[in-house]
């Protein structure tokens, strides 16, 4: 299983990014996915996360402010963030929680993307 994240870069303080993820490989079905963030010398945060059913959740620091939504059939996650500020600024981990075709089973693992670089200039 690979997630691949794109859609990282640089922005002024109020502008917009938008991030995405895909998963690929070995896969049966996707149940929670999400994104994460760390911050230079910061432990790595949730920023969001979404069910496979589309119910979503957030950080405080994001709501209002922060979209996560997902493609169940190209098995994708994005996260639109607008009204960015530099305590935005991290590097963002997309994860999904994964059901794999074989070995039959019944307990997901989780797997992480290789993180994507996000900077808000002030």
């Amino acid at each position: 299983v690979q997630l691949q994240a794109s859609g990282g870069g640089l922005v002024q303080a109020g502008g917009s990014l938008s991030l995405s993820c895909a998963a690929s490989g070995n896969i049966f079905s996707i149940d929670d996915m999400g994104w994460y963030r760390q911050a230079p010398g910061k432990q790595r945060d949730v920023v969001a996360s979404i069910t496979r059913g589309g119910s979503a959740s957030y950080a405080d620091s994001v709501k209002g402010r922060f979209t996560i939504s997902r493609d169940n059939a190209k098995n994708t996650v994005y996260l639109q963030m607008n009204g960015l500020n530099s305590e935005d600024t991290g590097v963002y981990y997309c994860y999904a929680a994964i059901l794999p075709r074989w070995p039959i089973t019944t307990e997901t693992k989780e797997y992480w993307g290789q993180g994507t670089q996000v900077t808000v200039s002030s």
